[in-house]
């Protein structure tokens, strides 16, 4: 009967849950990450400061799970596209062709943490590059394979390639839009494709 009452209230406390953090991220978007405080967040979402505070330590705390959450869910996809079926050039490309659609449908997230994560307190800031580099690592996982077993070429080190592909998924936030010629399914696509071409990869499905 406990059991069944304390997954009753989590499921009803929830959504004010997930409304802090989306008045939050369109605050931190509209007003910048500085600018905003924490009353103005908790006036917008019509909830009072212990009811945030039961959900988050602190501004910093609601800055970095906004990020987080977008993280965690490109890792868990990263890891089956790793894991699942294709060669290796295709899940490479299936895995570069991603990051970049989900950064793109969580756009003002990903903005906000990149213009922001300067202003976050020294421990937190090690905390979110810690769980960046444990995604990194997996995608660079399977650049290395490749190089390895002679599927790409071995003539750029694998951190670098990594490195400079993540440099530009990071940049989509100062020029895409999502009215623009292109949708982000499309520039992930050509993303992937000039991945694999600059490891002599070619065509995926060749």
């Amino acid at each position: 009967m406990l059991g069944r009452m304390t997954e009753g209230a989590h499921v009803k406390d929830e959504p004010v849950r997930q409304r802090i953090l989306a008045e939050a991220t369109r605050l931190f978007a509209q007003r910048g990450f500085e600018s905003t405080s924490v009353q103005e967040i908790v006036a917008s979402a019509g909830v009072t400061k212990g009811a945030m505070y039961h959900y988050f330590d602190s501004k910093d705390d609601l800055l970095h799970e906004i990020y987080a959450r977008v993280l965690r869910m490109q890792m868990d996809r990263l890891a089956r596209i790793a894991d699942g079926p294709g060669t290796l050039k295709e899940r490479l490309h299936r895995a570069a062709a991603d990051v970049v659609e989900t950064t793109v449908a969580n756009l003002d997230d990903s903005k906000i943490f990149f213009r922001s994560i300067h202003l976050l307190a020294p421990e937190t800031q090690k905390t979110v590059r810690a769980e960046r580099r444990r995604y990194h690592e997996r995608f660079r996982a399977l650049v290395a394979e490749g190089q390895r077993t002679g599927v790409f070429s071995d003539r750029v080190p694998a951190e670098i390639v990594v490195d400079y592909f993540f440099g530009s998924v990071h940049h989509l936030g100062s020029w895409f839009h999502a009215e623009g010629p292109l949708t982000g399914s499309q520039v992930g696509q050509h993303f992937a494709d000039l991945l694999l071409t600059s490891l002599g990869a070619g065509d995926p499905d060749e």
